[in-house]
């Protein structure tokens, strides 16, 4: 008695098999799998001779599952699946010289890159790019690149600087029409900051590098994410310090306000970092040197 193993159908029988009972016909199903019709009714006949038993039936409607070949379709659509995942899965692992895999801080993919990037998706489109915004402990596949936000490089990475240590006081015409645009930063602490606890740009840093440690603002609103201080701040609801490649667009366009050039220098800015000591394919090579063009071309 012949055991299941000896039993299975090719991975090419099985996809002929979905596609006839897909598309009704063996005409269409050769379109669907670019097969020729002859081939895809020799597939069908090597299959039901393996199994000992008609997949289908022929009626006017078309080609209809007999109860064995509903059996195996069911069963197909689970290992067709299975096998597809298994060569996306591995193909991730193990990216030719054309995939690149990003790590990018949401607020800063969000603000600067992804509206640059279809730039250098239109000149390289022979490039797969892939982002995550974070990588969980149990993840196998290591990004190539990963955009920090960080106060100085890292010894164990290969560091680019983008830009960030410029910050500017900034908030919506609305909010200085109310208040009257300051003269001093004695006139600034009459207002409202907008901070997030967690990203370090605060009053406090921009009082001491303006030499005025002791002096802090009347109040301040925080939020649970940075990119709520920039949309507080763009509504008028208070003063924001914001790295200026951030907010070129609204800067420009007049929807933030740097009254009198308010600001300071943050040792934070943000990074783009490469493993270290590994040669970049020729992918990496060429999304680099569009990154640090744009990045030249914003602080020029």
């Amino acid at each position: 008695m012949a055991s299941g193993r000896q039993r299975l159908p090719s991975t090419t029988a099985l996809q002929v098999l979905l596609a006839v009972a897909e598309r009704g016909s063996t005409s269409a199903a050769a379109e669907s799998t670019s097969l020729s019709q002859s081939a895809v009714s020799k597939q069908l006949l090597a299959l039901e001779n393996l199994i000992g038993s008609p997949a289908f039936i022929r009626t006017p409607r078309g080609m209809v599952p007999t109860e064995v070949g509903a059996i195996y379709i069911e069963h197909a659509r689970v290992v067709v699946k299975a096998m597809e995942d298994a060569a996306l899965r591995v193909a991730r692992l193990k990216p030719g010289p054309r995939v690149l895999r990003l790590q990018v801080l949401p607020i800063f993919g969000d603000r600067w890159l992804l509206p640059r990037f279809a730039q250098f998706a239109e000149t390289h489109p022979e490039i797969e790019v892939q982002f995550t915004t974070f990588v969980s402990p149990t993840q196998s596949e290591a990004p190539d690149g990963i955009f920090h936000f960080l106060p100085e490089p890292r010894q164990e990475k290969d560091m680019h600087y983008l830009f960030g240590h410029e910050v500017l006081l900034v908030s919506a015409p609305s909010y200085w029409e109310k208040n009257g645009l300051p003269e001093t930063i004695a006139d600034l602490a009459r207002g409202e900051m907008l901070e997030h606890p967690q990203t370090p740009l605060h009053w406090r840093y921009f009082a001491e590098s303006n030499g005025k440690a002791d002096l802090e603002v009347r109040h301040i609103t925080r939020f649970g994410y940075y990119t709520m201080v920039i949309r507080a701040a763009l509504a008028g609801q208070g003063m924001a310090l914001i790295p200026r490649g951030l907010m070129l667009d609204e800067l420009a366009a007049g929807k933030l306000v740097n009254p009198r050039g308010f600001g300071y220098r943050s040792s934070y800015g943000y990074w783009f970092a490469m493993p270290h000591g590994v040669k970049p394919n020729s992918s990496m090579e060429s999304f680099r040197t569009w990154l640090m063009a744009q990045a030249q071309e914003m602080r020029d």
